[in-house]
C-alpha cells in the first residue's frame, strides 16, 4: 500500500539490525502517520493487547515476529530456552483471544524451531518463519483481491457499468493485513481494473475502525467512498443502495461461521432480509479447524468499557480524549459477535469462492478432511 510516494507494508523487520521490528501505530491514525519500533517479546504483546497492530493478519504477523524476538532474547541471555519460548508464547496467546492468526503463528513457530538441534538454528529458523508468514499474508491477501474481482466485474456488467457499491464493517484492508487487506482487496482490485465502485464506510464503534482506518485508506488509493454511522446500513439495503456487503474475519470455524467486528451479525441479518448478497474475505490462516459451532465455541473478547465511553479524534491540531457518557455510566464492550453460516453468501480465500459450508470449504481445502 502507498502511503504517499512509498510503498509500506504494516510491520517489516529492520534490514540493517534484525533486532528490530518496525509497526505503523495504527492508533494515531488518520491524523498522525507514526512508525513505532518493537525490540521485544513484551513491547509486542501490548503492541497486539492494545492495538497498536489490529486485524487477524496483521496480527498473527506480529505474533511470528515477536516470537523471534523472543528466541533472539533467550539465545543471547543464555536462559533455558525452551522455557523462555513457552513463556513468550503464553504472553502473545494472552493478549487477544478471539483472532486465530495469533495462535496459529506462535504453534507454527513453535513447531518450526523444534526441527533445529542447535539454540543458533532455532533462532535463524525463527527469523525465517516470521518473514514467510508476513510474506503468505501478503501474497494471499493479494489472492483474494483476483478471486473476488469476478464478484464485483459481474455486478458492475449487471449494473451496466454504474458504480457498484459496497458496504464494508471495520477495517479488513490492509492495515488489518501485512498488505492489500482481505475485505479490500477485491475493491481495491476492481478499482485497478477501472470497475466503478462506491464504498459505504461503517465508522465501527467503539473505536471507529472504519472511519479512522478504511477511509484513510480509500481516500490514500482513491477509491470513491462515503463514511456512515453503524445504523444507515440497513436504510441504505432497504432503499437499494447497496449491491455487496463484504467483510473480514478474526476467526471461521470449519463450517462457516464468522466471528468479526461487534455488528456484523446485525449487516449480515439486514443484508439476508433485503437479498443484499454478503461476503466475507478471509485468507486460510483465518480458518479454526477445531471449532465446528462458532456462536458456541469461540471467544469473544470483551474490553475495557473506557473504549465506549471515551471517543478520540484531533482538537486544534492535538489527539484528544472526549467522555462521551455519564461518568459514572457503567459500559459493556463486546469486540466480536458471531455471524451464522445460514446468513453468509460465500467466503473469498486465496484458493477461490466457496460457500460457507463445511463440505464446500473442505473441497478447497482437501487437506483439512482428516
Amino acid at each position: 500500500m502507498k502511503v504517499g510516494d512509498r510503498h509500506y507494508r504494516t510491520i517489516w523487520l529492520d534490514e540493517g539490525e534484525p533486532s528490530k521490528v518496525h509497526i505503523i501505530d495504527q492508533r494515531s491514525l488518520p491524523h498522525v502517520f507514526k512508525v513505532e519500533t518493537i525490540v521485544n517479546v513484551q513491547e509486542m504483546t501490548v503492541a497486539i493487547a492494545d492495538m497498536h497492530v489490529r486485524g487477524a493478519g496483521l496480527i498473527g504477523a506480529a505474533a511470528g515476529f515477536g516470537m523471534y524476538l523472543a528466541a533472539r532474547a533467550a539465545a543471547i541471555e543464555g536462559h533455558n530456552f525452551s522455557q523462555e519460548l513457552h513463556q513468550a508464547a503464553k504472553m502473545l496467546l494472552d493478549a487477544r483471544p478471539t483472532a486465530v492468526n495469533l495462535a496459529w503463528a506462535v504453534q507454527r513457530q513453535l513447531d518450526a524451531m523444534a526441527q533445529g538441534q542447535e539454540v543458533a538454528d532455532k533462532v535463524s529458523i525463527a527469523y525465517q518463519t516470521a518473514r514467510l508468514i508476513a510474506d503468505e499474508d501478503a501474497n494471499h491477501c493479494k489472492s483474494i483481491g483476483i478471486q473476488g474481482l469476478s464478484l464485483i466485474k459481474d455486478l458492475s456488467k449487471a449494473k451496466k457499468g454504474k458504480p457498484v457499491n459496497i458496504l464494508t464493517h471495520c477495517n479488513a484492508g490492509w492495515l488489518a493485513f501485512v498488505d492489500y487487506g482481505s475485505a479490500t482487496a477485491p475493491i481495491y482490485a476492481a478499482h485497478d481494473t477501472g470497475i466503478a465502485v462506491h464504498v459505504w464506510v461503517d465508522e465501527t464503534r467503539p473505536r471507529n475502525q472504519g472511519a479512522r482506518l478504511t477511509a484513510w485508506e480509500l481516500q490514500e488509493h482513491q477509491v470513491p467512498h462515503t463514511v456512515i454511522s453503524d445504523n444507515v446500513g440497513g436504510h441504505l439495503m432497504q432503499n437499494g443502495l447497496v449491491d455487496l456487503v463484504l467483510v473480514g474475519t478474526d476467526r471461521t470455524t470449519y463450517t462457516g461461521d464468522v466471528a468479526n467486528k461487534i455488528g456484523t451479525y446485525l449487516k449480515a441479518l439486514a443484508a439476508k432480509d433485503n437479498g443484499v448478497p454478503f461476503y466475507v474475505a478471509l485468507p486460510s490462516s483465518t480458518f479454526d479447524w477445531n471449532i465446528k459451532d462458532g456462536v458456541a465455541e469461540i471467544p469473544i473478547e470483551q474490553r475495557d468499557g473506557r473504549e465506549v465511553k471515551y471517543i478520540q479524534g484531533l482538537h486544534q491540531n492535538e489527539l484528544k480524549e472526549v467522555l462521551l457518557t455519564p461518568p459514572e455510566s457503567k459500559a459493556a464492550n463486546f469486540a466480536f459477535d458471531v455471524t451464522p453460516s445460514r446468513l453468509i453468501s460465500g467466503l473469498i480465500t486465496e484458493r477461490g469462492i466457496c460457500k460457507a459450508s463445511e463440505a464446500s470449504i473442505l473441497e478447497l481445502f482437501p487437506e483439512r478432511k482428516q
